[in-house]
């Protein structure tokens, strides 16, 4: 058995971290959860300029593909805003599966239990993706889930990783 990455990726308070614990709570192999809000507290990784950003997200992907090369799945929850910053782990050795938790602005602000959406807003968090900052969706994603509790996309990703 080989390790896999699988990238949840959608706008802030899309359903990524809702849709991978759920995968993760049935999968029937070895995981780990990388949440994008929890692995930049541990590698005090908290700017959210461009070079930020592309910093935080090169080590993301290093550190999903060091997993899968455990014989592990790597389940990460990140915005990732652009494609690239998901090709850094695509373009490893370990499966990659994308998964695009598609989600409206609207549902995304209405459950936005961090009021990011409301400080970008106001001016004070510029660069949220989908407002401040563009946010590239997948060209060809594996699965496109809507939101966080979307059933079939839970089932797909179950299937793709068996």
């Amino acid at each position: 058995m080989t390790g896999a990455i699988v990238w949840f990726t959608g706008l802030p308070a899309s359903g990524k971290t809702t849709l991978a614990e759920r995968v993760r709570a049935r999968l029937s192999r070895c995981s780990l959860l990388l949440d994008g809000d929890t692995v930049r507290d541990v590698l005090e990784t908290h700017g959210y300029a461009e070079h930020d950003r592309d910093r935080f997200y090169t080590q993301l992907a290093s550190l999903a593909m060091l997993v899968a090369r455990q014989n592990v799945v790597a389940l990460v929850a990140a915005t990732a805003p652009r494609r690239a910053h998901r090709d850094l782990a695509r373009a490893g050795e370990a499966v990659f599966l994308e998964v695009w938790v598609r989600t409206p602005l609207e549902e995304c602000e209405r459950r936005d239990q961090k009021d990011l959406y409301a400080a970008a807003r106001r001016g004070d968090a510029p660069t949220l993706p989908g407002l401040g900052v563009p946010y590239e969706p997948p060209l060809r994603p594996d699965v496109i889930a809507d939101g966080g509790f979307d059933e079939s996309a839970l089932a797909a990703v179950l299937e793709r990783l068996r």
